[in-house]
């Protein structure tokens, strides 16, 4: 097969010089989604779940689209006082924003689905790969209230998990409802000024409320950066008065907007920031002032308890990073399909087959990596032996890598779009400005990559790592001389990643960590295309050896390798001994 007939597309005289993938379905567009979505979730409930998939899929690829351009283009604003001079702050958003919020909380319960039955009309709490694969397709139209999403479902786990009965009996039905009108969404106040990735800097302190003490509290100081910060529930963290210094001072509270009287609580928005990107969405400063608050768990606990809401957006962050690669990658393929120059389509180019193979690869990875870490994090849940260790591994790997991966993805796509992709009026612009918040929220690189080295110790993890890792590479059908070079590069891995960890040395922590990004994806790309027959897929996962994890000579030439199988829209399925013949090692 060569490059012109992979490349599925239809020459003709009315091809527009500018092509405009506007109102393509995103789930239509990406049938290999569908066949991993068939690895990762139960037949019935894939079944049930197709409607809401091709909905989902066309309101990304357009309505949805518009409105996430409108947002971004009418940021919100913040009303201090009322016309009639009383002090009533409320944040404005553009009625664009307000429909998006109805299609993410209302129509698809986004934010529920993982606590209640009944969403979209089926009888259980959904799994997670579910709430991921569908703002897997939100995220390729808006990213901003994704925010506001996952603050929400985190919050409520965190309640759920550690929050006293009564506060879980107060307050879960309208954090998990689909009515806009009794909704409350989530949101952490976290980060200060001295405060940002080192939690035990906090200088937010909390005394018990005289009014009723030993129950609640009031919390008093400065948030730095708070997103979403009119929701009607926040996490926070604050030092209790007489606390020791550090971490062990550190407690959790659960901040509401509105008190259970009817009252507003005592704090304020300050000003909201004006972000490079995620502009849709209000972020802002709040001064706490006396706020009342009640604990969610044991005092000086709260990093601990904190970290396991953190944890989950981590997961969020990098799930939202593969959305954005994949609208980057989409767009690059219809344009390079659609696009010519010099009597060719741009697809038919080696160069440009080149540079879309270099954006396909990470893009990949990061979305093998959220289905990964999403069936981690189900048998977590479940109480499976060694499941949680996984968890606690892969999440912060899948925020590291990914979200760096993101940024450069989105902005060598630009680039194949040409001038027009520099332009606000396409999505490009605001597609590269949100990537950059991925590297940066909940814990900026270096942070994370660290937080993969306490995982390697304090859980133990990549002996449960390296067991799943060799499940899945048992259950592929490699080429003898890919699961020689796959089977030492698990040993040099796993030895790299521990003694980095189990030494502190700091200096290579980032290294480890893409080491173990990087060997997870291809190892679990390989066990997809086994699975699904994909010789796409297959080709995928010795790309990311060859370029990823074996070593190469800048300055020779690179061994010739058919990437016609990339573009092909079908995923090129081939029997098992096809796919054991393909070796780029």
């Amino acid at each position: 097969m060569n490059a012109r007939q992979a490349a599925d597309f239809t020459p003709t005289g009315d091809e527009h010089p500018v092509p405009d993938r506007a109102g393509a379905n995103a789930y239509l567009d990406d049938p290999e989604f569908a066949q991993l979505l068939a690895l990762y979730l139960p037949a019935d409930l894939l079944a049930h779940l197709q409607p809401h998939l091709h909905r989902l899929g066309e309101l990304a690829g357009g309505e949805l689209d518009q409105l996430a351009h409108t947002a971004d283009m009418h940021p919100p604003t913040l009303e201090h006082r009322s016309r009639a001079g009383v002090d009533a702050q409320r944040i404005l958003k553009h009625p664009a924003y307000v429909e998006m919020e109805r299609l993410a909380f209302g129509e698809f319960g986004l934010a529920a689905m993982s606590h209640r039955a009944g969403v979209l009309g089926w009888g259980h709490t959904m799994p997670p790969a579910v709430k991921y694969a569908l703002t897997y397709l939100f995220v390729q139209a808006e990213f901003g209230l994704c925010c506001p999403l996952s603050m929400t479902d985190s919050l409520t786990r965190t309640l759920r998990k550690y929050g006293s009965p009564e506060l879980v009996q107060r307050y879960l039905a309208d954090l998990t409802t689909q009515d806009l009108d009794a909704l409350s969404q989530g949101a952490m106040f976290m980060t200060e000024q001295g405060a940002g990735s080192d939690v035990s800097a906090t200088e937010t302190w909390a005394r018990p409320d005289a009014d009723e003490p030993g129950h609640a509290w009031r919390l008093h100081g400065d948030k730095w950066f708070c997103s979403n910060p009119d929701a009607a529930m926040a996490m926070v963290l604050a030092r209790t008065e007489g606390a020791p210094a550090g971490m062990k001072g550190v407690s959790l509270f659960l901040l509401p907007r509105v008190l259970p009287d009817g009252t507003p609580n005592k704090y304020r928005i300050i000003r909201l920031k004006d972000k490079m990107g995620t502009r849709s969405m209000a972020s802002g400063e709040i001064r706490l002032e006396g706020a009342k608050a009640w604990l969610v768990g044991e005092l000086g606990r709260g990093f601990a308890q904190m970290a396991d809401m953190v944890n989950n957006s981590r997961l969020s962050n990098g799930m939202r990073a593969a959305g954005l690669m994949r609208r980057a990658v989409s767009e690059a393929l219809y344009i390079s399909r659609h696009r010519q120059a010099f009597g060719k389509h741009l697809i038919e180019m080696p160069l440009m087959q080149r540079q879309l193979a270099k954006l396909m690869v990470p893009a990949e990875q990061a979305r093998t990596m959220m289905f990964q870490t999403a069936e981690a994090l189900r048998r977590s849940d479940a109480q499976e032996p060694g499941a949680y260790a996984l968890t606690r591994l892969l999440t912060p790997l899948i925020k590291f890598r990914a979200c760096r991966d993101a940024r450069k993805v989105t902005a060598d796509a630009m680039e194949v779009r040409g001038g027009c992709g520099y332009i606000e009026e396409w999505g490009d612009p605001r597609i590269v400005r949100d990537a950059h918040l991925g590297s940066i929220w909940e814990g900026t690189s270096n942070i994370v990559a660290l937080d993969v080295m306490r995982a390697i110790v304090r859980e133990d993890a990549l002996p449960v790592w390296r067991q799943h890792m060799e499940a899945l590479m048992a259950a592929t059908p490699w080429h003898p001389q890919v699961r020689a070079c796959l089977q030492t590069l698990l040993a040099q891995v796993h030895t790299l990643a521990e003694q980095t960890a189990r030494a502190k040395q700091e200096s290579m922590a980032r290294q480890a960590a893409s080491a173990l990004y990087h060997l997870t994806t291809a190892i679990a790309m390989g066990w997809e295309a086994g699975k699904t027959g994909s010789m796409r897929r297959m080709l995928l996962a010795q790309l990311v050896l060859g370029h990823r994890l074996l070593p190469h000579n800048p300055l020779q030439s690179p061994q010739a390798v058919d990437l016609a199988p990339l573009f092909d829209t079908h995923a090129c399925v081939a029997s098992l001994e096809e796919l054991q013949t393909l070796n780029l090692c």
